[in-house]
């Protein structure tokens, strides 16, 4: 080797390729270079740094597009255009969420809550701090297609004693969640849940929240499709590809395979809907079979259900495009305005032809198209199938709908259902969107003892109250975002109601606690949203409510009937309303039918509720 001055020559030129790209670092972050002027060094310098510059700041798009590359450059695109990044997307592009693990370890060691932007990224691993309602965690679970079994409902029981507030919730997503964890038990909660083989990572902030699919699928005589496996298959999938992480927003996927209880797809982002092409409207193209419709862009607490695309999906193609969706939305959903985020407004601000066509550039084919004339939708849901005793498919096999009072149940009541799903069923539960469970496979001659059961633990399993129906987010008391405590609120309503009305026909009554609309206020046929009254000049909990919302073929917005009414007011308002429905509705009537064929200012007479109005 040629020695020079002590450097050998390959010495040389690794220490000027060393000075050249630390020059051209500095020259990209807009610091004054220090090569020398000579021998083109400068020049290789700017034209290098102009190669990977868009405007002020350097570019991601030369990474391959894939896992955290794609969000980073789809951040780039904004910066680039002079935009400014909302908080929550500069958190994200400063620290990757999902590689914090050892700073949430210090700070459980060190007994703190996260600061900041931190409380934002903790979301990514399930773990929300609800201060200032509770000085503690609540974390979130992913339960895929809501499927459990009893030993794990036994174990998050116990995991909820151990280390939470003694009590599960079920969310309107089939899922649960875990209240009132202190700083110190946060990475202990995460860590037992995945011993019991359930990973939450990814089920808060921006990603792909719990798939849902129909509660009864694999049992359901009327169901067209088993749904169950694509739930899971689709659950792994978001688990295990980093391009379903740091979307713009959160994101919804359900599956509906016709059953008998409704999954609520149409309220999601993608909802994927049974339905069986005939022979007579069968082409080369589309043979006879059972397929998915596509829906996108649902979201109803923006007043939007999910919009037939008249796209038809194989089965087995459902994770392919789905996957595809979210590529498109990771590269093109607004980072600067978190209102603006959600997929609905991508799809407001493009059309659906233009976003269709950029999933299909993404999944590298065409779609199939069909009217849905062409397509035999499944059968009308039954609206009382989530409680009660519902026969099976299977022959001398039924499930169970357990009554859950706005969807909590202690440890004790838990660790009780978990014993009577192994003694007398099969050992498998599953959650609904209802805020209920089902207990499936049980024998004709075993259900007595499961009704003595579930009786025995202080829970219902009749279809005749109002509690079937009712539906409560946390409310003020575990949500900083929630003007009313709704919970405790609904089981007031629920004790005034059945005291005095008698119901044969189902109502849906959803109490939500603030505009996010968890429990889904405007698709209830009563939906509630709290709201702060003024009452002699103090500030109560109080509630906007609307009527007449509705779901699966009866799918509606509710309407407005009063924009604030005091807590106080509302259970002889919602007494008289539903006593209206009872004695003037025509034979078997709906109440959504029912409301909806009559003026608001007819409903707003019958309460007679009157608001002092505020100018």
């Amino acid at each position: 080797m040629t020695q020079n001055n002590g450097f050998t020559d390959s010495q040389k030129s690794y220490l000027q390729g060393f000075a050249l790209g630390a020059d051209v670092a500095r020259k990209v972050k807009g610091l004054p270079v220090i090569a020398d002027s000579g021998g083109g060094c400068v020049e290789a310098v700017n034209s290098l740094a102009t190669t990977i510059q868009i405007g002020p700041r350097a570019t991601q798009a030369a990474l391959p597009a894939t896992g955290r590359n794609r969000e980073l450059a789809a951040q780039e695109r904004f910066l680039a255009q002079g935009k400014k990044l909302s908080n929550e997307e500069q958190a994200k592009r400063d620290k990757d969420p999902l590689s914090i693990w050892p700073q949430m370890q210090a700070a459980a060691a060190e007994g703190v809550f996260p600061k900041g932007t931190d409380v934002f990224l903790w979301k990514f691993h399930g773990l929300f701090q609800v201060a200032p309602a509770q000085d503690s965690f609540m974390c979130r679970l992913r339960i895929a297609g809501g499927e459990l079994r009893s030993w794990q409902l036994r174990g998050i029981a116990d995991l909820a004693q151990e280390h939470a507030g003694h009590y599960l919730d079920v969310t309107t997503r089939a899922n649960l969640q875990l209240r009132e964890i202190s700083a110190e038990n946060g990475c202990a909660v995460h860590t037992s849940l995945i011993e019991l083989g359930l990973v939450n990572k990814g089920s808060g902030a921006d990603n792909i929240r719990n798939v849902t699919s129909s509660a009864t699928s694999g049992f359901d005589a009327d169901e067209l499709i088993d749904t169950l496996p694509y739930a899971k298959a689709m659950h792994h999938h978001i688990l295990n590809d980093r391009e379903c992480y740091g979307l713009p927003r959160k994101f919804n996927i359900s599956f509906d395979g016709g059953g008998r209880i409704a999954t609520l797809e149409d309220t999601n982002d993608v909802g994927f809907q049974a339905v069986r092409v005939a022979e007579v409207n069968a082409t080369n193209a589309c043979p006879a079979g059972i397929y998915f419709r596509l829906t996108l862009g649902g979201i109803t607490g923006h007043h939007d259900f999910a919009r037939d695309t008249g796209i038809l999906i194989k089965p087995s193609e459902s994770i392919a495009v789905t996957s595809a969706i979210v590529k498109v939305f990771v590269d093109h959903g607004d980072r600067t305005d978190r209102k603006k985020a959600r997929l609905k407004y991508l799809l407001d601000d493009w059309g659906f032809a233009k976003f269709i066509e950029h999933v299909e550039r993404e999944l590298g084919r065409p779609l199939l198209r069909m009217s849905s004339e062409g397509c035999e939708p499944a059968r009308p849901v039954d609206r009382w199938a989530h409680i009660g005793f519902h026969a099976q498919l299977q022959e001398d096999r039924h499930y169970c709908g357990v009554v859950l009072p706005v969807g909590r149940l202690t440890c004790d009541q838990a660790r009780g259902l978990a014993r009577l799903a192994e003694k007398h069923g099969s050992g498998r539960i599953r959650l609904t969107v209802w805020q209920n469970l089902l207990i499936p496979d049980i024998a004709t001659a075993d259900i007595p003892a499961v009704q003595r059961g579930i009786e025995n633990l202080g829970l219902e399993w009749r279809a005749t109250s109002v509690r079937s129906g009712l539906i409560a987010c946390t409310g003020s008391a575990g949500c900083k975002f929630a003007a009313a405590d709704t919970k405790r609120h609904a089981l007031l309503l629920a004790d005034h109601l059945d005291e005095r009305i008698e119901l044969d026909a189902p109502i849906n009554i959803h109490f939500t606690g603030c505009h996010h609309s968890c429990a889904q206020h405007y698709i209830g046929d009563i939906g509630l949203r709290g709201t702060k009254v003024e009452v002699d000049d103090d500030l109560v909990d109080g509630y906007e409510i609307v009527v007449g919302g509705g779901y699966a073929d009866q799918q509606a917005i509710g309407r407005q009937l009063f924009p604030q009414v005091p807590f106080t007011e509302v259970p002889r308002l919602v007494e008289r309303l539903l006593g209206f429905y009872v004695d003037a509705r025509d034979e078997c009537e709906p109440f959504s039918k029912f409301i909806n064929r009559h003026s608001i200012e007819r409903l707003r007479e019958v309460t007679h509720f009157h608001p002092v109005l505020v100018p």
